[in-house]
């Protein structure tokens, strides 16, 4: 195994412990951070997170709580806004879209002007449209070929960029054969 794909896993396996401490949080509201440890440590080994060694899930947790996504109120943690806007932002990532059996021959574009004061938004916004399977047209113009506005409305609220999005249904694209091989669609 070559050090690239050591350093992927390692980063995989720190972004499970965050989405895992993240989600137990979120799921018990406040939580007692003398619990949380060996929660988080038995729902890893459950999912087989925990590659024959223990992690440490107080370290974790601190660092979560430096980064101000967790908060202490008392001897209690609580999820920050910031947290819970991670926390989405991480599930968003995870999800994907269900295709239907039959495409409409409509495409869904998504148009963005995030201004570059706010570089990370607009790049996050990219990296999640990636994800989620869209194909970039020019840079901050989207393609998909199937319905997905009530995701493109949680993306926009989630990301608090509703005035800086358009979301547009098109029934007919020039040069759009390509499009239809990459989405699978001929």
């Amino acid at each position: 195994m070559g050090n690239l794909e050591k350093e992927s896993r390692k980063r995989s396996r720190k972004a499970n412990i965050k989405k895992i401490i993240l989600q137990t949080i979120a799921g018990a509201g406040l939580v007692s951070a003398a619990l949380i440890a060996p929660n988080v440590i038995d729902a890893m080994n459950k999912f087989g997170l925990i590659p024959n060694r223990r992690i440490n899930a107080n370290r974790s947790r601190d660092h979560l709580v430096q980064k101000g996504l967790l908060k202490y109120e008392g001897k209690y943690l609580k999820l920050t806004q910031k947290g819970e806007r991670e926390l989405r932002h991480i599930e968003l990532s995870d999800f994907s879209l269900k295709k239907p059996r039959k495409w409409d021959k409509k495409w869904r574009v998504l148009i963005f002007d995030i201004p570059e004061s706010k570089r990370w938004l607009r790049d996050n916004v990219r990296k999640t449209l990636f994800t989620i399977g869209f194909i970039k047209l020019q840079n901050s113009v989207w393609i998909y070929p199937y319905d997905c506005e009530d995701l493109i409305n949680l993306l926009k609220a989630d990301f608090g960029i509703g005035k800086d999005v358009l979301y547009l249904i098109v029934d007919s694209l020039e040069y759009d054969a390509r499009l239809r091989k990459i989405f699978g669609l001929e």
